[in-house]
């Protein structure tokens, strides 16, 4: 039920307890046996100090008098006042005692819970007027019970309490802050009535057009959903009728804009492929939109998947919004540079040499590379199917993780998934611990780092952090046989041109071409990709035992080097710095500058394990250096218990000052 409330709202009210009055069990009607401030003292004390807080309540603190219905109203309308919202409710002026369920029956005409959850209070009567009410300032995160089973119905309300409520309706009432906001934080809101889904999607479209297609122009985006507001509209609906699907119900996410979508096109960033539409949603698309998350929009990338850079024929060069002047990283580049400017809560890229960590790393963001068959392939344009892999690139590692619970398992059209069956938790959440580093033996892959100094100096500091979390490091750990396995060529350079031509084929008749000789006879690309697209396409056949050494003895050397080394030392994990340099100048002209990443990308490429990046922290001129958290196959959850615990203990995050 809407209430009559011009609404304006909020993040995550602050109150831990959510207790008003709830250290009380009251004698009389006027006198409680036991003073509010016992319990929550900072934060009466902190309601007191607001100085739109009426008089009445501020002179009568401390005496634990019960507070009249009239000062409890003038307290509400000085709270929304001082939010800058205003209230159309007519309250009662009345000079007597308020009760504890009146005062929830007055609140809840503030709010508009869309769906409050059942509490089994048990001194509510039968059939209560008041009942519902009590259930939705709960849910509202307003005002809690005097204990886990006792609401303290028929008890009166201190001025002290009436205070701290007036305090919580005040921040209730104040502004969504958008950036920088969680998923927790966004689901919070949603479900106390402090933001709808439609609301959360037309602020990020707002910055979207403020900062993507306007101001620093990052050139992130390729394509707007242009239903995402009625599938918001039709999610909230959901909400209030049936409550919410799970954590992802309404949240926008981002997509690259080589993992299929039905209701948009998917081009690889490439003119080639403008317009062109897939017969179905990606698997782990489909997931995400049956977890209720809304797909915002399409995300430039890196054309075809090829580099570092993220500049395409159909998107252009996308921006780093920390260094306009510079690349941000690729091949997932334009997600990267999208989340970390606020443009949705999360994104989805692909990686198959480092295209989710590398855009992490340059825009402050956490990326999980999966192990190659936890999450299905099926639908993402392939740059090298037995390499290539999806997953998140978020703003914190707990994000990350419920985008991983929502896209990760088997998937009957991806083969390769049936090896995750049995190595799936429930859920990666209940891996984050803060102390999580505490006995854990971690080595340090110095043979990765190159020579840039910064870098080395940002990644010596996080060794260094780690150690006073109560990580174990062993530092200067050798890869038996390194120098063997880089002798080996790339997977794309011989996979790339029949797995796209395959993909192309299941695009169907109305593709735009159906073959990549087509595709080159068209002209319609990027010139700089115009070596790497002859060089593929000249391969003639997969039966080469070039190809096959590559994709079989270069994947059980790698392997085999990974588990000697961790097993002899006795590690959960590796470090390294995910980019052993910070992101280059963009050339407007030709791209000239070549994008060095160095050689930790390959541990997980090269054995399909999973890795986890992190924010590190930033060069002197304030560019983002990210960490990888690398491991055996299947250990996400070791690997984003280490991370979140190092991102507690740093908070390394910094949302880039260009898109405030």
């Amino acid at each position: 039920m809407m209430k009559h409330f011009k609404y304006v709202f909020l993040s995550a009210c602050t109150a831990a307890t959510l207790v008003v009055g709830s250290l009380s069990a009251y004698a009389a009607p006027k006198v409680a046996t036991l003073p509010i401030a016992s319990v929550q003292s900072s934060e009466v004390k902190e309601a007191l100090a607001q100085n739109w807080i009426p008089k009445a309540l501020q002179e009568k603190a401390g005496s634990y008098s019960a507070v009249t219905e009239k000062d409890f109203n003038d307290a509400l309308f000085a709270a929304s006042k001082a939010a800058g919202a205003s209230l159309d409710i007519t309250f009662s002026l009345a000079e007597e005692s308020l009760s504890r369920e009146k005062a929830a029956s007055l609140l809840d005409k503030i709010i508009n819970v869309p769906y409050a959850k059942k509490f089994g209070y048990n001194d509510i009567p039968l059939n209560s007027p008041y009942e519902s009410s009590i259930l939705n300032v709960r849910q509202a995160e307003l005002m809690n019970g005097i204990s886990s089973q006792s609401f303290g119905y028929g008890k009166p309300l201190t001025n002290e309490d009436a205070a701290v409520l007036a305090y919580r309706v005040y921040k209730y009432l104040l502004p969504f802050t958008l950036p920088e906001a969680s998923i927790t934080e966004m689901q919070k809101a949603m479900e106390s009535g402090r933001l709808t889904s439609e609301e959360l999607v037309q602020q990020y479209l707002t910055r979207i057009e403020k900062y993507d297609d306007k101001g620093p122009a990052l050139n992130a985006i390729l394509t707007l959903n242009p239903e995402a507001i009625h599938i918001a509209k039709a999610l909230d609906a959901e909400r209030a009728e049936r409550g919410p699907r799970g954590p992802l119900h309404g949240i926008p996410i981002i997509v690259k804009d080589n993992i299929d979508t039905v209701d948009m096109p998917t081009t690889s960033g490439c003119i080639c492929l403008e317009g062109a539409m897939a017969p179905d949603d990606a698997a782990q698309v489909k997931k995400l939109k049956d977890a209720g998350a809304i797909i915002l929009a399409k995300s430039n990338l890196h054309e075809f998947a090829f580099g570092y850079t993220t500049v395409s024929s159909l998107g252009g060069q996308t921006l780093n919004p920390y260094d306009l002047t510079r690349v941000p990283g690729g091949s997932s580049g334009g997600t990267g540079a999208a989340i970390a400017a606020n443009f949705a809560a999360v994104g989805l890229g692909t990686d198959t040499g480092g295209s989710i960590r590398v855009p992490s790393s340059f825009n402050s963001l956490v990326g999980i590379r999966p192990t190659v068959g936890l999450s299905s392939v099926d639908g993402i344009a392939p740059l090298a199917h037995a390499q290539d892999t999806g997953g998140p690139i978020a703003r914190s590692v707990e994000d990350a993780a419920l985008i991983l619970n929502a896209t990760a398992g088997y998937d009957p059209n991806d083969v390769s998934t049936a090896k995750s069956v049995g190595f799936v938790p429930e859920d990666y959440t209940a891996y984050l611990d803060k102390e999580g580093l505490k006995g854990a033996r971690i080595g340090i892959v110095r043979e990765v780092f190159g020579t840039n100094p910064e870098v080395n100096q940002v990644m010596n500091q996080a060794i260094e952090d780690m150690k006073k979390a109560g990580a174990i490091i062993v530092d200067d750990v050798k890869i038996p046989n390194f120098a063997e396995i880089n002798k080996y060529g790339s997977l794309s350079a011989w996979e790339f041109k029949f797995n796209f031509n395959d993909y192309l084929k299941s695009l169907g008749a109305e593709a735009p071409f159906h073959s990549l000789d087509d595709i080159i006879k068209s002209g319609k690309y990027h010139p700089s990709n115009e070596q790497m697209l002859q060089q593929r396409n000249s391969r003639e056949s997969l039966n080469s035992e070039e190809y096959k050494d590559i994709l079989l003895h270069r994947t059980k050397l790698a392997q085999e080097a990974i588990l000697k080394m961790m097993a002899d030392n006795q590690l959960e994990a590796l470090i390294f710095p995910t980019s052993a340099n910070p992101p280059v100048k963009i050339d407007n002209t030709q791209m000239k500058e070549y994008q060095n990443i160095g050689e930790g990308f390959k541990l997980s490429s090269f054995t399909f394990w999973p890795t986890v990046t992190v924010p590190a922290g930033f060069t002197s001129d304030g560019l983002p250096v990210g960490m990888d958290f690398f491991g055996r196959a299947f250990s996400e959850a070791t690997l984003l218990k280490l991370a979140y615990s190092f991102e507690q203990n740093t908070h390394h995050r910094k949302a880039p000052e260009l898109t405030p």
